[in-house]
């Protein structure tokens, strides 16, 4: 549980390895409830890896992470999906079933995630859907959706189980520059709602326009905006 005046996310001192590789050191920050925060940096300069080590894909073996009133340095391997329900991940790729309709997917997370009550499964199927501009979607295959459409789907998904923050990974990285702006506002509204966002992006005008907390992956360390000037250069990105 996440109390009230404790921060969604707090790393301290925190190294994360890929292997025996060190992709990141001393990484030291905190996100508020409903704060909104980019990630950024050079591909292969440690956003994914950071991102993974927070939904406890990559063991944290050194340092101090808390998620959602989860320590993630002593969570157990039986523990890590009810660290899960509490976040909502989205990726680039949506990574949907292609062979089920947009319901059996929603279906399928709620049924992993706990949920036995049809009626209220499909209540809440209907309602992020709904709130994602998609009340008419839910018997349509993946395919038959365009690419934002998708992404709203998958968005969807990430909401069934009201987390206390989203992890998105690049999630306009795939959508033209029309369809993102549509995907990032979506993020904006579900913020404004008291969820909080870590949003990886390349998208220099997003960060030119919206001037939220930045944190930078560089040279092997997080840099924060909050405590430190972050270049936006077009070659930083």
């Amino acid at each position: 549980m996440v109390f009230s005046n404790e921060p969604v996310v707090s790393v301290q001192q925190a190294c994360i390895f890929q292997g025996i590789n060190t992709i990141l050191k001393d990484v030291t920050f905190t996100i508020e409830k409903d704060e909104f925060v980019f990630l950024i940096g050079r591909t292969g300069s440690g956003k994914s890896s950071l991102l993974k080590t927070l939904y406890a894909d990559l063991p944290l073996i050194m340092g101090q992470a808390r998620v959602a009133g989860y320590s993630i340095d002593k969570l157990k391997k039986k523990e890590i999906p009810y660290l899960r329900r509490k976040l909502g991940i989205v990726f680039q790729d949506f990574q949907l079933f292609p062979d089920r309709t947009v319901a059996e997917n929603l279906y399928f997370v709620l049924r992993a995630t706990g949920w036995k009550d049809k009626i209220k499964m499909k209540n809440r199927m209907i309602e992020v859907l709904m709130g994602v501009g998609l009340g008419g979607a839910a018997s349509k295959m993946p395919h038959q959706l365009s690419g934002g459409e998708q992404q709203r789907v998958v968005v969807a998904r990430a909401l069934l189980n009201e987390p206390s923050i989203l992890l998105a990974d690049e999630p306009t990285g795939n959508l033209d520059p029309e369809v993102a702006d549509g995907i990032f506002h979506l993020f904006q509204e579900i913020n404004k709602k008291g969820t909080a966002i870590l949003m990886a992006t390349h998208n220099y005008e997003l960060l030119k326009k919206h001037p939220y907390r930045i944190l930078k992956c560089e040279n092997a360390r997080v840099l924060d905006s909050k405590t430190t000037t972050i270049s936006l250069g077009n070659t930083g990105i």
